[in-house]
């Protein structure tokens, strides 16, 4: 059965950050997990009962994501963002732990384990994002436009929900009522867009080659095949880049993984973690 403790919140840097823990027991291993972009904790919620079957977690709201703050004098860089789950997680006092980062979360992970690879027993990426670039100098620019953050919430209500997560999903009947309500909530209020016009502002670009050689914790990268977001061709790429690293492919997947097939999911990891700690 998962226990879980909601509605957690900690002040760090003048923001808020929002987290759930699921206590399994004292002596498994804590996995924290970040999601991805625009995205928040709910994205997890199919892979956390099996996860928490053998494993203590923390899934973290990245600010300005989710239920975490979207304060306007926050840096929302990779860089800060990394140091300040870092400070989150020793004042929950975790010590050693596994990461598992979904998407942009899998970049704000490889930035932790730069910053303090001597915490983190191992990673779990999850389609990944990799080698994206610094947002080119016009679009940082225009962020110091006022009411920038409306011209961003246009931009995202062009596509719709529906049709983002039909883009990030390869099995469209998995798009119910109850996906569509959760992805949704967050964007509801137009604090949200502020917050993203800042951390498009503050996006530095994903880490280079040469900081991914150096990192040699244990990583497992699970992409899906279909993946229409950050494409297989990525996740080659990183397992290349990664110097102690192994990449599973998952057929018939799309970008949400977690989402999709957190059964299969759940295998690749707990096996993986199995062989880490052994």
């Amino acid at each position: 059965m998962t226990a879980v403790i909601t509605g957690q919140r900690i002040k760090l840097e003048g923001n808020e950050f929002y987290y759930e823990a699921f206590h399994h027991s004292k002596t498994a291993p804590t996995l924290i997990l970040l999601h991805g972009f625009l995205s928040s904790t709910f994205s997890y919620r199919r892979l956390i009962p099996h996860l928490n079957a053998s494993y203590n977690i923390v899934s973290i709201d990245l600010p300005p994501f989710g239920q975490s703050g979207k304060e306007q004098r926050f840096m929302y860089s990779y860089q800060n963002l990394a140091k300040t789950v870092i400070s989150l997680l020793e004042r929950l006092e975790i010590g050693h732990s596994v990461l598992v980062g979904h998407s942009m979360g899998g970049q704000i992970a490889l930035n932790m384990i730069k910053q303090r690879p001597e915490l983190f027993a191992a990673c779990i990426l999850l389609c990944s994002s990799g080698y994206a670039p610094k947002v080119n100098q016009g679009i940082i620019l225009s962020s110091y436009i006022p009411f920038f953050h409306l011209y961003v919430k246009r931009w995202l209500a062009k596509t719709g929900i529906e049709k983002n997560l039909q883009n990030v999903v390869y099995n469209h009947d998995l798009i119910d009522q109850e996906m569509v309500d959760g992805y949704l909530q967050p964007f509801l209020k137009d604090d949200i867009f502020r917050g993203l016009a800042r951390f498009i502002r503050h996006h530095e670009g994903d880490l280079p080659e040469a900081d991914l050689r150096k990192i040699h914790t244990p990583c497992l990268l699970i992409w899906g095949e279909q993946d229409k977001v950050v494409p297989l061709h990525i996740g080659k790429r990183l397992q290349r880049d990664l110097p102690n690293s192994k990449l599973i492919v998952m057929k018939d997947t799309g970008h949400l993984v977690p989402e999709e097939k957190p059964e299969e999911v759940f295998g690749y990891i707990n096996h993986f973690l199995e062989e880490t700690f052994k």
